[in-house]
């Protein structure tokens, strides 16, 4: 009798029985099921820590009277209201707008006649390619700097057609306060519409050729074929280059940091721009977080209604 217990015992603390068969068991093999869960795991903790409990403790911050150090005396929506009347955030927020769509509409529309372009299997494809998706590679303080070279009046465009004549031209928008905010938009065309390009590209090359070849025979041109049937076929393509675009024109804060610095005065002006500033510059930091949120609010006023219309889209046509 003391042996058959004493045997049982031994198979309840054995690695194929009892404890060990059970939760223990079942959680070894579920690591060994699930490797890229064990893997991500951490990254998954870090990312929930630095992103979003950063943005929650910036969300209550925006409720308090915090300055240089943070307080939780809570004052309601005082530092939302004090934003919002602020001329400096106002027009912040209205270049932001100005900036989106030309610089979104611009780099659309460039980067797909680029795609175009090389889709006619033009002779240096691969150089042009090259050439068109060398901006993309470069930093946005680097793309900065170059473009506040090349519109300084004494060093760049300017002086280079008044060394070869051409006097009636001047290009100050650097200085003109109704302008710089149009030099970030013609910075960032230049370094995004490389990369718009790639992709629509990419999209382009996946379309099969009989559909283009049916469309000629019935007679279609080439201008109603790219509008009716190529272009709607880029739609998964546009969805994709839509969100970038976007996160690109929501974060640029160092391309303003580099070529304008918000200048002249306050003309152009970011919400990423106002808000470090506020914070960092001013102390302000309770106002800099109410900023923050004004700008995640931004974004997801921007994405949040476009995704959903294009799943809801992708879903009715899978039914």
């Amino acid at each position: 009798m003391k042996a058959e217990t004493t045997r049982r015992f031994e198979m309840s603390f054995s690695p194929g029985g009892g404890i060990h068969a059970g939760a223990p068991g079942q959680r070894r093999r579920w690591l060994r099921a699930s490797p890229a869960a064990l893997t991500l795991a951490p990254s998954v903790v870090v990312l929930l820590i630095a992103v979003y409990v950063f943005i929650g403790w910036s969300i209550v911050i925006s409720f308090t009277s915090s300055k240089f150090a943070p307080n939780y005396d809570f004052v309601g929506l005082a530092q939302y209201a004090r934003l919002w009347d602020s001329d400096r955030w106002n027009v912040a927020v209205t270049n932001l707008g100005l900036f989106s769509i030309a610089f979104m509409l611009i780099s659309l529309v460039l980067g797909l006649l680029l795609a175009i372009f090389l889709d006619q299997k033009v002779r240096g494809e691969g150089a042009f390619r090259m050439i068109y998706l060398y901006p993309m590679a470069v930093s946005l303080i680097v793309t900065g700097t170059a473009w506040k070279w090349i519109l300084n009046p004494g060093l760049g465009l300017e002086k280079l057609l008044q060394d070869l004549g051409i006097t009636g031209i001047h290009v100050n928008w650097l200085i003109d306060p109704q302008m710089a905010v149009y030099t970030l938009v013609v910075a960032a065309v230049w370094q995004t519409a490389g990369f718009v390009m790639a992709i629509f590209l990419a999209g382009l090359r996946g379309i099969d050729g009989e559909i283009i070849k049916a469309a000629r025979m019935e007679g279609a041109g080439t201008l109603r074929i790219y509008l009716t049937i190529i272009i709607p076929m880029l739609r998964a393509s546009v969805f994709s280059v839509v969100v970038i675009l976007i996160y690109q024109a929501v974060r640029s804060f160092d391309l303003v940091v580099a070529l304008t610095n918000g200048g002249p005065g306050f003309s152009s002006d970011l919400p990423t721009t106002f808000m470090y500033n506020l914070t960092f510059s001013r102390g302000q930091l309770a106002q800099g977080a109410a900023s923050s949120v004004m700008i995640l609010l931004v974004v997801v006023a921007l994405t949040v209604p476009y995704l959903y219309s294009e799943f809801k889209r992708e879903h009715n046509d899978s039914l």
